[in-house]
């Protein structure tokens, strides 16, 4: 068989900033890991990353190995440290199976996938839970290996946010809002959300400017440990990011929760304060999604979380319904302005 590893052309790694530069499955650089440090695992671990490229190969072995391995209370081996292997047209593909870890001992796994010989295009969602040291990529011997069909909208979606914003509790790491958000619309994207550690520093605004992205969206309120703290960094996040990129559309959010209390509702109103004052100073590329309004006048709202704070799969789709639209119209009128 033929091997390849990520770093392999025609291999393509999809959801890391600056791969091309850095040539790791890190979404951090060291220096801003450096200026945050407890970002230090998190940003090492490739929640987003996807290998494409396009094969006819009937045999496809994946084989990864981890450098590190821990239980996840609220998740399991499938959602956490298992990659997902998918064929064919990216917005109808079809699911050739998933390369779970088949325990805590071992840092290797491997597995083979069966498709038709047809050439075709094949994506691979990386695990999101663990640092990953390798990943290799064998086809059959007379079998022919391309680039990946690129994605219908090319300059990536930057996420920015909290364990939710990540993928945090999905049953897999396809789940998550962005990536079914990705599926639909043929979008790449990269996820920058931190379990617990998105806090709005402006050392990550800064890292987030030298990305060419096409939109913004960040809701990381759930990770301000206060609303005092919100107030005092959300605006000023905005304001960092807009200095630099003048027209790029920004989507803000607030935490998705089934039933807005008092403290939900006064961070509502400071993320909503900031978006009022960039449309009274004339800014036209801001968008707002109230996080309680997949949930709200839903009946089976409470079956949509797996704690009441993270959303299940059932949660993540009541957001992809309403997230999805606004970010399909942003799309089609960046897209069409420029035709």
């Amino acid at each position: 068989m033929r091997e390849f590893t990520y770093k392999d052309y025609p291999i393509k790694v999809f959801g890391i900033p600056h791969f091309e530069k850095r040539k790791t499955l890190k979404r951090l650089p060291d220096e801003l890991i450096e200026k945050i440090p407890s970002l230090d695992f998190l940003g090492r671990r490739p929640m987003g990353a996807r290998l494409g490229f396009r094969t006819n190969s009937q045999n496809i072995t994946l084989k990864i190995e981890f450098e590190t391995l821990s239980v996840d209370v609220g998740m399991s081996i499938y959602a956490c440290q298992s990659a997902y292997v998918f064929a064919g047209d990216r917005q109808t593909s079809r699911y050739l199976g998933l390369l779970p870890v088949y325990n805590y001992e071992s840092k290797v796994c491997e597995k083979t996938f069966t498709k038709s010989g047809e050439m075709e295009d094949v994506l691979i969602f990386l695990p999101r839970n663990e640092i990953i040291k390798n990943v290799w990529v064998y086809i059959d011997d007379q079998a022919e290996i391309k680039e990946p069909t690129p994605y219908k909208y090319e300059k990536p979606i930057v996420y920015y946010g909290s364990s939710i914003t990540e993928g945090g509790v999905a049953c897999n790491v396809c789940n998550g809002y962005n990536a079914v958000i990705s599926r639909h619309l043929d979008v790449d994207y990269y996820n920058l959300g931190f379990s617990g550690n998105a806090k709005g520093e402006l050392a990550m605004a800064d890292f987030i400017n030298t990305i060419d992205m096409s939109l913004f969206v960040y809701d990381y309120d759930h990770n301000a440990p206060t609303a005092e703290h919100l107030e005092k960094t959300h605006e000023p996040f905005f304001k960092r990011i807009r200095e630099k990129h003048p027209n790029l559309p920004i989507l803000m959010m607030t935490r998705p929760f089934a039933v807005y209390g008092e403290d939900e509702r006064k961070r509502r109103e400071i993320v909503y304060k900031t978006y009022q004052n960039a449309l009274s100073s004339g800014d036209k590329n801001v968008y707002f999604i109230d996080g309680e309004s997949p949930f709200k006048n839903d009946p089976d709202r409470e079956l949509c979380f797996i704690d009441t704070i993270h959303p299940n799969d059932l949660g993540f789709y009541k957001m992809v319904q309403v997230i999805e639209p606004v970010i399909k119209e942003i799309l089609r009128g960046i897209y069409e302005s420029n035709e």
